[in-house]
């Protein structure tokens, strides 16, 4: 009799193990992640670091809230920014995002001059809106005489 429910016993308990090629597609996909994802990103945050660590005077940079300026001093955590002339802003410098080529700001277009050569007037609404319906006049017979 206990030979017997020794048998049931071992009949039951005989399963197959997972084996290594059923956990080959797992370990594919955390590999392909840690190439597309992870490396990536620890890469670039490495290249923020180095780039925040060597902020000097005279950098010109963009911070993270879009503003440009030009460094005028550094310190352990913060930098002061010069904005325009005469005002400047201390911020972090984790708020730091990207360091600009030296000259960068000089060349902006601030949008401030009127770039209008002087002879070109600009159009009154009426007059736009009647050449607007002139040239789908022309348009349409151009079409009907094709």
């Amino acid at each position: 009799m206990l030979i017997n429910e020794a048998y049931a016993q071992a009949a039951t308990s005989t399963q197959a193990e997972p084996s290594l090629m059923s956990l080959l597609p797992l370990i594919g996909i955390l590999v392909i992640f840690y190439f597309l994802l992870i490396r990536p990103q620890t890469k670039r945050a490495k290249e923020q670091k180095l780039m925040r660590e060597g902020l000097q005077k005279g950098d010109e940079v963009i911070i993270s809230g879009g503003e440009l300026g030009r460094v005028s001093s550094v310190g352990e955590s913060y930098i002061t920014l010069e904005i325009a002339p005469n005002i400047e802003i201390t911020v972090l410098k984790a708020g730091v995002q990207t360091l600009l080529p030296k000259g960068t700001l000089k060349n902006i277009d601030t949008g401030k001059g009127n770039k209008m050569p002087k002879n070109n007037k600009p159009q009154k609404a009426s007059d736009t809106q009647e050449s607007d319906s002139e040239d789908s006049n022309a348009t349409s017979s151009n079409e009907s005489q094709k």
